[in-house]
């Protein structure tokens, strides 16, 4: 009868340390994807500045729209959590789509060399942000569902892991990866 008590206590133990562990590595896998997000938003906030650069002496009339990207872009580098973050990129992405749906009017902006490399790396950069957005938010769906999925949430609820945001775009217009070729 003792065997059989040690045998169930020795079967819990178990069964808390794995799942503790499961917890533990989604929680860094989620903490993983998010920080590759956040380098492809820093390497397309670093870029603005230069397609910025790149487009003022041609569009002195779309100073507003310049104007926007910029205030955006500030807004994009200084959200604190994901929710805010995935408002902020949505925003950013759509102007930077009409800010190269206006470079249209202009044949030497699009002429230039510069520019078109510009809008080559920026179009990388939206690439990456994809597909470490779908890396991400897979993280967190498997995260999600260990943290609400009975045993596991026991476990989960008593060291006090939680659940974890989806980086979303709003605006479904900005769903699809903006097309910066011409």
């Amino acid at each position: 009868m003792i065997y059989i008590i040690i045998a169930i206590i020795g079967g819990l133990l178990l069964y808390l340390i794995i799942s503790y562990n499961n917890l533990i590595k989604n929680k860094n896998m989620v903490a993983e994807g998010w920080s590759s997000i956040d380098v492809q938003l820093k390497r397309r906030s670093n870029l603005i500045p230069n397609i910025i650069s790149s487009v003022k002496g041609y569009m002195s009339h779309e100073k507003n729209l310049l104007e926007d990207i910029t205030k955006l872009r500030s807004q994009s580098d200084s959200a604190d959590n994901v929710i805010d973050q995935g408002k902020a990129e949505s925003s950013l992405s759509g102007s930077l789509m009409n800010l190269f749906a206006v470079a249209e009017n202009y044949p030497e902006l699009k002429a230039n060399e510069n520019f078109l490399d510009l809008q080559k790396q920026l179009q990388e950069i939206e690439d990456a942000i994809q597909m470490s957005r779908r890396y991400y938010n897979g993280t967190v769906r498997n995260n999600n569902i260990l943290v609400e999925s009975f045993p596991t949430n026991l476990v989960a609820n008593a060291f006090s892991f939680g659940m974890a945001d989806f980086f979303e775009i709003e605006d479904q217009n900005v769903r699809d990866i903006p097309k910066v070729e011409f």
